[in-house]
Order: C-alpha cells, then sequence, then structure tokens
C-alpha cells in the first residue's frame, strides 16, 4: 500500500474508532460498540457486480496460506444490497456476504453466512466508503481483550479490487494484516 493510500486508511480508521470512543464515552460504555461511519449511498457495492476470479493469501501459524477462490456477486434492491456467493472448490467451501444500506441511517453492514452452518453472523460489520475505499470495522472480545477487526475494499476499477482483512490489539494503533483478497472479474468470452 503506498504512503498516501496508508495515511487515508489509518485516519479514516482513527476517525471511525474516535466517533466511537466518544459515543461509547457519552453513554457512559466502556468498550465502543457504535461508530461515526461515513453516510453511505446506494450503488456503492455495484463495483462487485459479475462474476470474480480470487487469489487469497491467508495467514495461517505464521505463514501465507495462498489459494485459489471465485465469486459470483448480484447488485439487489436497486444498489441499497449486495450478494456475494463465494466457492473455493479445492477447499470444498463456500459462503454468503451480504452487505445492505440502512437506508435512513445511511450506513452499511456487512453480513457473512458460511454453507456448512447457515447461520447469519450478527450483527454486521458497519462502515462506509471515503474516497472511493470501503472501512468496515467490528469488534470481538478475546479472552478479556478488545480486537478489533478491519475489512478494507481498496484497489478498486471496472475489473479488480482488493479485500484486506487486519487484526488491532491496540485499539487500532497497529494493525495484523490476516486475509488478503485481490479480485479479477471474469470477462465473457
Amino acid at each position: 500500500m503506498n504512503t498516501d493510500r496508508r495515511i487515508l486508511v489509518g485516519a479514516t480508521t482513527t476517525l471511525l474508532l474516535a466517533g466511537a470512543a466518544g459515543k461509547a464515552q457519552a453513554q457512559g460504555q466502556e468498550t465502543p460498540s457504535a461508530r461515526a461511519v461515513p453516510q453511505g449511498s446506494p450503488g456503492e457495492f455495484n463495483f462487485l457486480h459479475g462474476e470474480w476470479r480470487i487469489a487469497h493469501r491467508k495467514r495461517r501459524d505464521g505463514a501465507w496460506d495462498v489459494f485459489e477462490g471465485e465469486a459470483t456477486c448480484w447488485t439487489i434492491l436497486n444498489g441499497i444490497g449486495s450478494v456475494e456467493e463465494l466457492r473455493i472448490p479445492a477447499r470444498d467451501f463456500s459462503g454468503l456476504g451480504l452487505r445492505m444500506l440502512d437506508v435512513e441511517q445511511r450506513i452499511w453492514s456487512d453480513y457473512w453466512v458460511n454453507a456448512k452452518s447457515g447461520v447469519v453472523t450478527t450483527p454486521g460489520t458497519t462502515g462506509g466508503f471515503i474516497n472511493g475505499e470501503g472501512v468496515f470495522i467490528s469488534e470481538f472480545d478475546d479472552n478479556g481483550a478488545n480486537v478489533l477487526v478491519r475489512g478494507l475494499w481498496d484497489r478498486i476499477t471496472g475489473s479488480s479490487h482488493r479485500w484486506l482483512q487486519a487484526y488491532s490489539r491496540d485499539a487500532g494503533a497497529t494493525w495484523d494484516d490476516d486475509w488478503i483478497m485481490e479480485w479479477t472479474k471474469v470477462v465473457a468470452p
């Protein structure tokens, strides 16, 4: 990631976390559970529509595991929703991503369903787009330690984009990338 983009992503993450901390403090909460996120608009996930080949890199036990996948994505409900069917045939794995815009709140939520369980992960990861990059942050408790998870949609063009997942154990001061997906659109013959 070049320096300007690293600064932009860092600043966006800081703004999301600062908004969360201020709101949580005002509500008397110890842990931020709601964040100030950029206001969303219909169509921001339209770039996903189509057929994709995906080069995955997933960190496992300190090493990068490299594998291939594919996805079919649809824009639904006039751009306030996006559905992704992810398939990784070599791993006998599939899942469904659902991104929905709360039209009144103007906030995107990203949900996941693993085909092995059929259960929708809730709450969804919330976020939005700033300067063409989508930043989505959630948090979870890991044996008493607050861990942040950031999903980043970037390098978005008409034929490719990237998704990065990273974790932070220090309230967003540093991030550890753990999953990188390079998407390339399949062009119909």
